[in-house]
């Protein structure tokens, strides 16, 4: 299935991966440094400018799971795509890219979490209860969806 541009990862400039690889960098090397004030001031300027949470073991710790350039090209996307109107089959298609491992899957599955309601939308895929073991994308979609919050 192809997915909707709304649903599709943002294109992001090369000059714009560059520049936020820098800023991480310097960020990185603030953070090895003595000045731990000037290192925190920068994270929180980095969170705010990109729109991400964003703590110091972010910059500390991407390093065993993607690249600086990864990491620059995930806070330049936005952190908590909102589709309103998204379809369970558009769902359904982005928890297979998940599951597929597409080059993707981060921004996917900030997109997935950010679309339903479950509290816990990313253990349904990666750490899920025993009746959603062996489930399938549309299984997975399904639980949560079928997630109610509770009025108070």
């Amino acid at each position: 299935m192809d997915l909707r541009p709304e649903l599709r990862p943002p294109s992001v400039s090369r000059a714009r991966v560059e520049e936020l690889s820098r800023e991480i960098e310097r960020i990185e090397t603030l953070l090895y440094g003595a000045d731990r004030a000037a290192a925190e001031e920068a994270v929180a300027a980095f969170a705010e400018a990109t729109g991400h949470d964003c703590s110091a073991a972010d910059f500390l710790g991407y390093a065993g799971s993607r690249t600086r350039e990864g990491f620059a090209l995930e806070a330049a996307r936005p952190a908590y795509p909102r589709v309103p109107d998204v379809a369970r089959d558009e769902l359904v298609e982005v928890v297979r890219r998940i599951l597929a491992g597409d080059t993707d899957a981060e921004y996917y599955l900030r997109l997935f979490t950010t679309n339903v309601t479950h509290p816990a939308a990313s253990d349904l895929i990666f750490h899920p209860p025993s009746d959603l073991a062996e489930a399938s994308a549309g299984q997975i979609v399904d639980a949560a969806l079928a997630n109610r919050p509770l009025a108070l």
